[in-house]
């Protein structure tokens, strides 16, 4: 009985002494995992608000504010744990270990992020305008982190990862899109008819934009005749409907004033 009153004694003695050793490290960890949890929560709704606020996808800016509060609240958590002189030092090692690893993995989808995230924020395009990137040709249906969607006017819905348009070229037409045609008429007709002819006929087109105005002049002179450069805008939901319309006209109008195109020629020299 009394082999265990010293046990008891001795058990006692030792949570007195670790109460007294640890006590103020106890009070300054929990004070900075409260501290910490505040943090982590405001910066983390500011974070994940100013994202929904710049017309970020809204699942996408909950996620980027989740990730931010554990990743405040564990640099928290790390800071506490020193207080009862664990050394922090590993946890370092093996965070960046696993952001480098993640970092790798995931690259290509990072970088679709934050190729999202800088067409998001500097906008050299928005929803409803026209854009030309890859080869690729249509409008701007919806802008996500990962990718941008556009539409074509044959109603094909094309997918193009952000980080293949970072970089690149774009050629922006907004809401109208131009439409260039050349034609060539013989050496021995008048410009200056064939150039009032299309202009009329141009004007009397619905589907040319009266602003800016349609551009028809003499664009080169060549062996076979005068090169008559036209240029008119239309809506880019009808370009290519609106080229045809555009071309037939030019045809129909030429023929009908008996202006002739010109036709390739060769003159061939035959030496005895």
């Amino acid at each position: 009985m009394e082999e265990e009153f010293r046990q008891a004694e001795l058990i006692y003695q030792q949570l007195t002494q670790f109460v007294f050793d640890y006590s103020m490290s106890v009070v300054g960890a929990v004070i900075i995992l409260i501290i910490g949890y505040f943090v982590a929560r405001s910066v983390s709704q500011w974070i994940a608000n100013a994202l929904i606020n710049k017309k970020i996808d809204p699942t996408m800016s909950q996620l980027i504010g989740s990730v931010t509060y554990f990743t405040i609240l564990f640099c928290f958590m790390v800071i506490a744990l020193g207080k009862f002189g664990i050394s922090i030092t590993p946890f370092i090692a093996a965070l960046g270990a696993f952001t480098l690893g993640a970092g790798l993995a995931v690259q290509g989808i990072v970088g679709n992020y934050g190729a999202g995230l800088s067409i998001i924020f500097t906008r050299p395009f928005v929803v409803g305008n026209t854009l030309l990137v890859q080869g690729v040709s249509g409008i701007v249906e919806e802008i996500r982190l990962a990718y941008t969607v556009l539409l074509t006017e044959d109603n094909e819905s094309i997918t193009i990862p952000n980080r293949e348009i970072i970089g690149q070229i774009l050629e922006n037409t907004f809401d109208y899109k131009l439409v260039e045609t050349m034609l060539t008429i013989e050496m021995q007709e008048d410009p200056e008819v064939a150039i009032a002819v299309i202009e009329k006929a141009i004007a009397n087109l619905d589907c040319v934009t009266k602003m800016p105005p349609a551009q028809v002049g003499i664009d080169d002179f060549e062996l076979s005749g005068v090169r008559i450069g036209v240029r008119c805008w239309v809506s880019t939901t009808s370009f290519f409907m609106s080229k045809y319309e555009i071309n037939k006209t030019l045809y129909q109008t030429l023929k009908n004033a008996e202006i002739k195109l010109s036709t390739p020629q060769q003159k061939i020299q035959l030496l005895s």
